[in-house]
C-alpha cells in the first residue's frame, strides 16, 4: 500500500507535513473511544471489556453501528502483536456470549436491544501498518474484518486509511440477514415486498443498486429485514421497496433545511419513524426520478 503525502499550501509555498505512525498510545484509543460514531459510525458501548477468567483477555473496544452489528475494534501497540488473530478469538468469543452484548446495549441504547443484528458481526482493527501477508490472510477469511491504518501529522491532525475497503465490500454484499424470531415480525420483509413487485420496478431496483455500486469501490451492502443498506464507514443509503405504490424509498444523510425538498419526491423524515437512517426520504418511481435522486446520493456517499 502507497504512502499518504499531506501538504499545507500557504500562498505559492508548499510544505509537506511529516506523518508519523509511532506505536499506538492508550490515548488515541480513548480519543476515538470518546469519538466514535464520528470516526467510524459506531456507538460505543465499553472499553477493554474483560471476557472472562476463563478466557483471560480484554476486548479494546465494544461497540454497535447503524444497522445494529456488533462491533469489535482492536489496537496494534507492538510490533509483535498479531491483532487480527487476537480480534477474531474475541469474535467468537462475543457469538458464544450474545446475552452479555444484549445487556450491554440494554444498559447504554435500550431502543436498540430488539435490533442487534448478529449475521454480520464487524472486526475493526487499526495500526501503524499492515503488511501484505495481513492483507492476504484476512481476504481468505470469511469474516468482515476492516484493517485502517493511522498516521498522525503533528499534534491535530490524524489520518485513518481504510486499506482493504475493496475486499470487505465484496464480502458484506455476500451476507444475508433475513432470520427473525417467532413472534417478532410484524412487517412484511424486504425480500418478500422485492418478490411481490412487477418486472419495471424489479428493473428500477436494480438500475439504482447500480448507481450506488458505482459511487466506490468501497461501498458496502448489507441485506437486513426490511431494507438494503449500502454504506462506507458509515451509511449512505437505505433502501425499501414499496410494490403496491410502484416505488423505491431511499433515505440518505443530508441537512433538509439545505434542500429544496419537492413534494412527491424529497421530503424531511427527521422527526418520522422509519426504517434504516437518513434524514432525507427520497421517492422513485421512474428513471427520470432516480436521476434527479443521484446527486442526493452522491453527497450522501461523499459524507459517509
Amino acid at each position: 500500500m502507497g504512502d499518504i503525502k499531506l501538504f499545507r499550501l500557504d500562498n505559492e509555498k508548499v510544505t509537506e507535513l511529516p506523518g508519523t505512525s509511532v506505536a499506538l498510545e492508550k490515548s488515541l484509543q480513548e480519543r476515538i473511544e470518546k469519538n466514535l460514531e464520528t470516526f467510524m459510525g459506531v456507538r460505543f458501548l465499553a472499553s477493554e471489556y474483560s471476557t472472562g477468567p476463563v478466557h483471560g483477555g480484554r476486548i479494546d473496544t465494544l461497540g454497535i453501528d447503524e444497522n445494529g452489528s456488533p462491533v469489535i475494534i482492536e489496537y496494534k501497540r507492538a510490533t509483535n502483536e498479531n491483532v487480527i488473530n487476537q480480534g477474531l478469538f474475541y469474535l467468537d468469543w462475543l457469538m458464544d456470549h450474545q446475552g452479555e452484548f444484549k445487556w450491554l446495549v440494554q444498559e447504554k441504547y435500550s431502543e436498540l436491544v430488539g435490533t442487534i443484528e448478529w449475521s454480520a458481526p464487524r472486526l475493526i482493527c487499526i495500526a501503524g501498518g499492515f503488511t501484505k501477508y495481513d492483507l492476504n490472510a484476512v481476504s481468505q477469511i470469511n469474516r468482515i474484518i476492516e484493517l485502517h491504518r493511522y498516521v498522525r501529522y503533528g499534534e491535530d491532525l490524524l489520518l485513518l486509511d481504510w486499506v482493504n475497503a475493496a475486499a470487505v465490500a465484496s464480502k458484506a454484499s455476500s451476507s444475508k440477514s433475513l432470520a427473525v424470531s417467532p413472534g417478532e415480525k410484524s412487517y412484511k420483509g424486504f425480500v418478500e415486498y422485492l418478490a411481490q413487485a412487477d418486472q419495471e420496478l424489479k428493473d428500477l431496483y436494480e438500475q439504482l443498486c447500480e448507481e450506488l455500486r458505482a459511487l466506490g469501490d468501497d461501498v458496502q451492502e448489507k441485506q437486513l429485514l426490511y431494507y438494503r443498506a449500502f454504506k462506507r464507514l458509515k451509511n449512505f443509503a437505505c433502501v425499501e421497496v414499496k410494490p403496491t405504490g410502484q416505488k423505491i424509498l431511499v433515505y440518505v444523510k443530508g441537512n433538509p433545511d439545505e434542500l429544496d425538498l419537492e413534494e412527491g419526491f424529497s421530503r424531511d423524515v427527521r422527526t418520522i419513524g422509519h426504517f434504516g437512517t437518513g434524514e432525507v426520504e427520497l421517492t422513485i418511481a421512474s428513471t427520470s426520478d432516480l436521476q434527479k435522486a443521484l446527486p442526493l446520493i452522491e453527497q450522501s456517499y461523499a459524507a459517509s
